[in-house]
């Protein structure tokens, strides 16, 4: 435990860890101090004076040193002027008085300062109801201001910092929260202040605007209501709102949220989501959201939204009962069991998969993941610890990234892995071209593409990277898919396991393996048994199919081909999808907002959520799809509650025997106390009252044998003269099929893109920001070509999921558009 430092605040004693400053021990002890510039994640600055309070410390004599005793008590000595709470810490035997008259005249004076040029206007405010100013000046302001209304000072009123931002300069009270944020946390300074005195503004300086993946998280800590989002502003008031706890379905890292809905006019009276808000969990996402997890939720209330089950009749889709549509598919999946595969994404919940995976099973068909990606079954072997937490790393621990963009990947994770490495950890970045993330690594690793395992196994040998590496507390590896399909990243996968198996970092917590998955639960996925496949095409060709929460068609031509000529398809999605429209059976499934589920993280991490807004239509959960779908094939499966479905998951998957619906709700005292009730303190994000997750324990912890077998990866690719070596890569914002709905995203979107070093541009005699002609297996495409002078020459760097179908490296050729049709 850290040293302990005994105070007294109103009279009250107070025993709190060495180093709090005097408003957070205050809140330890229950006992408010009103802020406005400080915020508990943030370094303390002193800025607005609202925490002025009086402190008194024990009078030392000035020759011995000692505490001067007076009555058998130590004399306290008062400054004679008050002093801010947030920046002064605390000390043994100190004395605060915070609601002394003295104390409270200087409060009640901040405020009056602060209303001088504050505009009056709350009614239209959209912090409203839920604002640190408004609520703070009921408790301290004046009944009337003593300055003259044309003294006020008259600004700005619509400021668009970014797309995603907007600033009311009337409204800013200079607190600095916003400008902090962006520099001590998101590691991004692209806010600042502009002019002096009282005209001091906050201005944007970057370009683009506010560019940065973490510009929402502003509006939640901004005390009063000068930052708002495009997506919510003017939309509706604090109060009208009901919030349920939910789980972000964008990526791996399973941030904990809240759903904030009402009923919409505009929407037909239909309950409707209005915002996503970050959930407090101090071990997954601590207060934070990236923006595409706070804006991308519309898909779920799109125009494409399937609502009504459909099989095909003469060529065409048709509406049909559910008991007709499924007794169509099941009759076709009976008659082809030999070749019934099912196709199933990381978008579904573990309830979906599993009971997915007992119909492939039951009725001896295959279960394949969609996913670029392997390695699952080795993050069940050496997987992090249950109990480890990113947010406890610091000196003496190592973390490593290998084969992936973590800024464009998982951006929380990129925050808390950079937070780390602030708290001393040492970081190793290693990656075939520059990321955001290598700033902040104390090493950095350059290969080329394909070279990923001679690159860990150099970790094994002798150096200092390796060295430091082997002698760390506690080490973690996160894996993506840089550049790698999926024999690629199982090679790197089971080279990644070696290493801390070797080096003696498995089986205990903050020690381990995490996959970037592309998806939010594809490590649930891999836990109740679904694997990837290298050759999705040959897989699909000549199948009875059940696809559900994928879209092939729509990102592959080649894999719809390969559907085309399957014997049946049968397509559960919440959209419509180029997928569903080659479909023989259609089944509307509901949206995670819509239904009761559980997603593993990454980090294995089991969490649950919860029903916001009611189903769209006819729409069913997947796992009641499925179980319809086998009970039409002879085989009972439970489709009536998620949490029957869990609990037979648990008893039969060891790794889950312990958890259940119950436990994945409990809840625990977290750091810093935040809350709805004092949003001058947090901010507006929700305290979790509805469950903090259960971390699954890897085999390595409970003293399994782990064997990691050598997975053989196939030679590097060599393009010849004129050809170049296409890789993949991930964005965060890109045309998949829960983005392209969030038009507010679509500027971050852009258009599909491949980029080269300026070297190869010029060899190849192309025009950088024209349209190209990018050809490779089958696959003819156009896209804008861009710069990236950090990768090699004779590499074309390809987003995936960006209109041009890359599931692995690659050889390609590059044109010109004017060179004539691509061969």
């Amino acid at each position: 435990m850290s040293k302990q430092v005994t105070l007294t605040i109103n009279g009250k004693q107070v025993t709190v860890p060495d180093g709090l400053t005097v408003a957070d021990a205050a809140k330890v002890a229950g006992i408010d101090i009103p802020v406005f510039c400080h915020h508990p994640k943030l370094e303390p600055v002193g800025m607005c004076r609202m925490c002025l309070v009086e402190i008194g410390r024990p009078m030392l004599d000035r020759a011995t040193g000692q505490v001067v005793m007076e009555n058998g008590q130590p004399k306290i000595q008062f400054m004679p002027k008050l002093e801010t709470a947030c920046t002064n810490r605390v000390s043994e035997g100190m004395v605060v008085m915070t609601t002394s008259d003295k104390a409270v005249d200087g409060q009640k004076g901040t405020v009056e300062f602060l209303l001088t040029s504050h505009p009056l206007d709350c009614p239209v405010c959209d912090k409203g109801g839920e604002c640190p100013l408004q609520n703070l000046t009921m408790q301290f302001g004046p009944g009337q201001s003593r300055f003259n209304y044309a003294e006020k000072l008259h600004l700005e009123k619509q400021v668009p910092l970014g797309e995603l931002i907007w600033l009311d300069r009337e409204r800013c009270i200079q607190c600095a929260r916003c400008i902090r944020f962006q520099d001590e946390i998101a590691g991004e300074a692209v806010l600042g202040f502009d002019e002096r005195g009282r005209n001091t503004q906050i201005i944007s300086i970057s370009d683009p605007g506010f560019d940065s993946v973490f510009s929402g998280n502003t509006t939640d800590i901004c005390p009063v209501g000068a930052l708002t989002t495009a997506d919510f502003r003017f939309g509706a008031r604090p109060w009208e709102l009901k919030a349920q706890a939910s789980v972000c379905t964008q990526c791996p890292v399973g941030c904990n949220t809240t759903l904030n809905t009402r009923r919409e006019a505009k929407a037909g009276g239909d309950i409707v989501v209005k915002r996503v808000m970050p959930r407090q969990n101090e071990e997954v996402n601590e207060i934070w959201l990236c923006d595409k997890g706070r804006f991308a939720y519309h898909y779920t209330e799109g125009k494409e939204r399937l609502t009504k089950p459909m099989i095909r009749k003469e060529g065409k889709l048709a509406r049909a009962s559910w008991d007709a549509a499924t007794k169509f598919a099941a009759e076709k999946f009976s008659a082809n069991k030999k070749d019934f595969v099912v196709l199933a994404s990381g978008r579904l919940a573990n309830e979906d998969l599993f009971n997915l995976k007992s119909l492939a099973d039951t009725a001896g068909g295959t279960a394949i993941l969609y996913s670029d990606m392997g390695g699952g079954e080795l993050t069940q072997l050496v997987g992090v610890g249950a109990g480890t937490n990113i947010g406890t790393m610091g000196k003496g621990d190592a973390i490593s990234v290998i084969a992936s963009d973590l800024y464009e990947e998982a951006p929380i994770w990129w925050l808390r892995i950079k937070q780390a490495a602030d708290r001393g950890a040492t970081l190793i970045v290693a990656n075939p071209r520059e990321t955001k993330l290598d700033r902040f690594a104390k090493y950095t690793i350059r290969y080329a593409y394909g070279d990923e395992m001679k690159t860990v196994a150099d970790f094994g040998k002798k150096s200092k990277i390796a060295d430091e590496f082997a002698k760390a507390k506690n080490a973690m590896v996160f894996f993506g898919s840089e550049g790698l399909g999926v024999t690629g990243t199982s090679a790197l996968a089971s080279a990644c396991a070696a290493l801390l198996k070797d080096t003696d970092h498995v089986g205990r917590p903050n020690n381990g393996l995490v996959g970037v998955w592309q998806r939010a639960n594809d490590q649930g996925a891999f836990e109740v048994g679904f694997k990837p496949e290298a050759d999705l095409e040959k897989a699909l060709k000549g199948k009875a199919v059940y696809i559900v929460g994928a879209d092939p068609v729509g990102d592959d031509p080649n894999l719809a081909k390969a559907l085309k000529g399957a014997k049946f398809v049968a397509v559960q999605d919440i959209l419509e999808t180029a997928t569903t429209e080659i479909a023989d059976a259609v089944f509307p499934a509901q949206a995670f907002t819509e239904r009761e589920g559980t997603f593993v993280s990454g980090e294995r991490r089991v969490q649950r959520f919860y029903a916001a807004v009611p189903a769209k239509g006819d729409s069913r959960p997947d796992f009641a799809i499925t179980s319809m779908v086998a009970k039409q094939m002879g085989i009972i499966l439970e489709g009536s509650s998620p949490s029957v479905v869990f609990d037979i998951l648990a008893n039969s998957l060891d790794a889950f025997n312990e958890v259940s619906y119950e436990r994945l709700a409990e809840v625990n005292g977290q750091w810093p106390i935040v809350g709805r009730g004092d949003l001058y303190y947090g901010g507006t994000t929700y305290e979790n009252t509805h469950g903090l997750g259960v971390q699954l324990i890897p085999v390595a912890q409970v003293g399994g044998t782990v064997r990691i077998s050598k997975v053989r990866k196939e030679a590097a690719l060599r393009p010849k003269e004129k050809e170049l070596l296409a890789v993949p890569v991930n964005r965060l914002y890109d045309l998949g099929v829960t983005i392209q709905s969030a038009e507010l995203l679509g500027q971050r979107v852009g258009e599909a893109f491949v980029s080269m070093h300026s070297a190869t541009v010029k060899k190849l005699g192309l025009e950088v920001g024209q349209p190209v002609k990018i050809s490779f297996d089958g696959i003819n495409a156009e896209a804008v070509l861009k710069v990236d002078d950090t990768i090699s020459t004779g590499v074309v760097l390809v987003p995936r999921s960006m209109g041009i179908a890359i599931r692995e490296p690659v050889v390609a050729r590059v044109q010109s558009r004017s060179e004539g049709k691509v061969k």
